[in-house]
């Protein structure tokens, strides 16, 4: 297959409606490791929901929010009753109590640790900003429970084509450290709808 007609395959599977299944506060709610999973996470208001809402067209299946730690639980979504999405708590600053952060941030790291049917982590960066130390830092978590994981970068309509480039490229070079991450950085806009096909297609491929 060409990889236009890969891209191409990937958009018309995911103009099928994606099911969301549960909210998970504790590890003993997860479901059964029945399904290859693939999880979004990233600093908070890096935009995970918009763009798991923008991958499907439309603004209903995650909640998004401009307050930093919206998302506070593990949110599991069933498409195509082959493959687990799951919008994941972001890590940073968070506008919530500290006793509430440290709660959801073990949740999150012990699901990092031992879930196995996790297939890829999408770990999402603001382009405006590129890595900062605490994604330095959940990238050698990842390392360390060799859980293989891509970095999308997120808004990429706020910067030009150029910072954008760059940005990437220098990104890039640092993976070359990281023996989880995958080689390529996806760029991507929610709000103008670009580099979602690049996407889908890579999750399409965990529905095998």
């Amino acid at each position: 297959m060409t990889d236009n007609a890969r891209l191409e395959a990937a958009d018309q599977l995911f103009k099928t409606p994606c099911r969301f299944m549960l909210s998970v506060a504790d590890l003993v709610q997860l479901p059964p490791p029945d399904k290859n999973e693939v999880a979004f996470l990233g600093r908070s208001n890096v935009g995970k929901s918009s763009l798991l809402n923008a991958l499907f067209s439309r603004r209903d299946i995650a909640k998004t929010s401009s307050t930093p730690g919206r998302t506070q639980q593990l949110n599991y979504f069933d498409f195509l009753g082959k493959i687990y999405l799951v919008d994941l708590p972001g890590y940073g600053y968070a506008k919530a109590p500290v006793k509430e952060v440290e709660r959801w941030q073990k949740v999150l790291r012990m699901y990092l640790r031992g879930r196995p049917n996790l297939r890829r982590v999408f770990l999402l960066i603001d382009s405006r900003i590129g890595l900062k130390a605490s994604d330095e830092e959940m990238m050698k978590e990842l390392d360390t429970n060799a859980v293989p994981y891509q970095i999308v970068l997120t808004k990429t309509d706020k910067v030009s084509a150029l910072e954008c480039t760059k940005t990437a490229e220098s990104i890039e070079r640092a993976l070359e450290k990281h023996p989880a991450a995958h080689v390529t950085v996806l760029k991507t806009s929610s709000e103008k709808k670009t580099g979602l096909s690049e996407v889908r297609a890579e999750i399409v491929d965990f529905c095998e």
